[in-house]
């Protein structure tokens, strides 16, 4: 099928578009190239060295005989999104071309108002792009567990049903999140949410875990299709951090007690998640929900994990508390249901050491670049 990527530059989009395209997909892919310019703002880069866009795709296509078409621009501007839209005529658009560091959007005013302004007016304008130009466009989109905060309860996929005063519904369920990147991605699903009831839109939302992993068996066909490692306080996990952390001797700073739980996945299984919910899309009308993880972990189990792996590697590291710069519950419950995408079909691949022990050879290969200031966090919620 036809299907465009936005954000198709990106640590997630780059390995999805190339896993379409290798499966038959006719992919295109849009990007403002605004995370090339984020790294430069920040004084940060990806550990890995990663080629521009027109050099990754004119790769692909030699190697495979495979065309990704490429549209740089903007999703805030609309007659640029109408154009592409009208061109391609997408089966399936997914969307990956937000704004997606919480700590991004915690550093002041202004970053907060340009996450919001980017993801929710971006996302409203690929709703009206998809009911104006191709109305059968299966819509699916990048969510975050992290719309769903820290609830006291299991959390469903995206609905609950709720008993209230002797009468049943089926209602979304509560949003928590925890930063302003997060809210803007619960005003996106609230958007589509309406536009799928109101217009008739297909949509799929997946609720995405924490991505870990560096690549895939289509990036690592050659050097020049690489794909992005973020180290850094503000756009690194911290997984990511605690593995660069460890390479370059520092000790592995975990925020406050480590008890903070989180969903987990691999990129492997991100770019198969995405292929799923193209294949078998939406009703016309319905706004489906998938919580797009297969693992949970805590952020000290996280650091101890790394610690093991990197004292096989012969890297003595320990283990520093440092003070929360978020606000977050420290310790707290964490149950998610996540059937519907392995009831589909997906066979998960887990963090395993061998995988830590890829990621921590590969910061290894290129730990000169590591800008050693930039691993510690710099953003305070407060």
């Amino acid at each position: 099928m036809k299907i465009i990527v936005a954000g198709g530059d990106g640590f997630c989009g780059w390995p999805t578009a190339l896993y379409l395209s290798k499966q038959g997909h006719d992919v295109s892919i849009i990007d403002s190239m605004v995370r090339r310019k984020i790294d430069d703002e920040l004084h940060s880069n990806s550990i890995t060295p990663i080629a521009s866009l027109e050099d990754r795709v004119a790769k692909w296509k030699e190697l495979t005989g495979k065309e990704i078409r490429t549209y740089e621009g903007d999703l805030q501007h609309y007659d640029f999104l109408q154009q592409v839209m009208e061109q391609e005529k997408p089966e399936a658009f997914v969307h990956f071309a937000e704004q997606r560091s919480a700590p991004y959007s915690m550093i002041d005013r202004e970053h907060a108002v340009y996450t919001q302004v980017n993801n929710v007016v971006g996302n409203l304008n690929v709703l009206y792009a998809i009911k104006e130009m191709a109305p059968d466009c299966h819509l699916i989109k990048l969510g975050t567990m992290g719309e769903y905060g820290t609830p006291n309860i299991p959390i469903e996929e995206g609905y609950l049903e709720v008993e209230h005063k002797g009468r049943k519904d089926r209602l979304p369920f509560p949003k928590q999140p925890g930063s302003f990147y997060h809210l803007s991605k619960v005003h996106d699903s609230h958007n589509i949410m309406f536009a799928c009831r109101v217009w008739g839109i297909r949509a799929t939302d997946l609720n995405q875990g924490i991505v870990y992993g560096l690549d895939t068996n289509e990036t690592n066909m050659d050097p020049v299709l690489t794909n992005r490692l973020d180290y850094d306080g503000v756009f690194g996990t911290a997984l990511n951090r605690f593995i660069i952390q460890s390479a370059i001797g520092r000790n592995l700073t975990v925020y406050g007690k480590g008890g903070q739980t989180r969903g987990f996945l691999n990129l492997e299984d991100t770019v198969r998640c995405v292929e799923i919910a193209a294949e078998k899309p939406a009703e016309p009308g319905e706004f489906r929900v998938f919580n797009q993880f297969t693992e949970d972990f805590s952020v000290l189990e996280l650091a101890e994990r790394v610690k093991k792996v990197a004292e096989e590697e012969g890297y003595h590291v320990d283990v520093d508390h440092l003070e929360n710069p978020r606000v977050e519950l420290e310790e707290h419950f964490l149950e998610a249901v996540n059937t519907n995408l392995l009831d589909l079909g997906l066979e998960p691949h887990f963090l395993t050491d061998d995988v830590i022990r890829h990621i921590l050879k590969a910061v290894i290969e290129h730990k000169e670049r590591v800008i050693e200031e930039n691993v510690l966090p710099s953003v305070s919620w407060k």
